[in-house]
């Protein structure tokens, strides 16, 4: 993909992965706690599931200022509330009201930070309505944590309806800016370029748009038939996830269908 696996997390930075693994959460799912040297409050992204003992270890690592969700999906967001609790309140952020606790939504590209940290919310939809990622600075360093928006191994799923292809196209557009910026994901290994991983995700979407535009054009006509076609070595316990796809691809294509030409964007 361009980028190589990050030997050594910024000194900053805590993995504590959730006991989650499988074919949908790789390792598992990646719980980053932040703090800056010397300071006294943290901020942990992603809780995970709700599981615990894995919500204990996060609350070792505290005090905490807040709990930023990238996206609702309950790998990510199911011990945020019970870890709430468990820390006396602490608010949780998400760009979904439903799942935040004692505070506003996140705003689209807001800027926010304290104890040593800046973060600026980054406008990334696509895998769901509600995907966000952050970019972190520490003193001179800068991180971007990707949620499920990009992956640290393999490329994620677009689960139409709540997840749209189109708009999932333009988030990685948005994430090519940040070359050499080193990516933490909320699954797999932390990567060294934010920005190659995102034209790697970009330039594979673009062939698989290829090939259902093929596959339909040669007579598939719905996601059962495309991901016959397109995945045909798609292991059984995923193939859901490839119809989810195949979903938010023939949606795209019935789109692109109805635009005028000045309307359709280049491929």
């Amino acid at each position: 993909m361009g980028a190589a696996e990050v030997e050594e997390l910024p000194g900053w930075v805590t993995l504590l992965r959730a006991p989650n693994p499988g074919p949908m959460t790789l390792d598992g799912t990646n719980t980053w706690v932040l703090r800056a040297p010397g300071a006294e409050h943290a901020v942990v992204i992603d809780p995970g599931p709700l599981d615990e003992d894995h919500l204990a270890r996060i609350a070792g690592h505290g005090p905490y200022l807040f709990i930023l969700v990238t996206h609702g999906h309950h790998d990510h967001v199911e011990g945020a509330a019970r870890l709430s609790e468990i820390l006396g309140g602490v608010h949780v952020l998400t760009a979904d009201p439903q799942h935040s606790v004692g505070a506003g939504v996140l705003a689209r590209d807001e800027s926010f930070g304290g104890d040593g940290l800046e973060i600026r919310v980054l406008d990334t939809p696509g895998h769901t309505a509600d995907s966000v990622c952050f970019l972190v600075e520490c003193g001179d360093e800068r991180v971007v944590f990707t949620g499920d928006t990009i992956l640290g191994r393999g490329t994620t799923v677009v689960a139409w309806p709540d997840g749209d292809l189109g708009d999932y196209l333009t988030s990685l557009e948005a994430l090519t800016a940040y070359e050499k910026v080193v990516m933490l994901p909320g699954h797999g290994p932390a990567l060294d370029d934010c920005g190659a991983v995102a034209r790697a995700y970009l330039a594979h979407r673009r062939d698989r748009l290829a090939q259902v535009r093929a596959a339909v054009a040669a007579g598939a006509d719905s996601p059962e038939t495309v991901v016959d076609v397109v995945y045909p070595d798609i292991a059984p316990g995923v193939r859901f996830a490839a119809e989810w796809s195949a979903r938010a691809q023939l949606e795209y294509l019935r789109r692109e269908s109805q635009r005028t030409p000045e309307q359709l964007d280049p491929l």
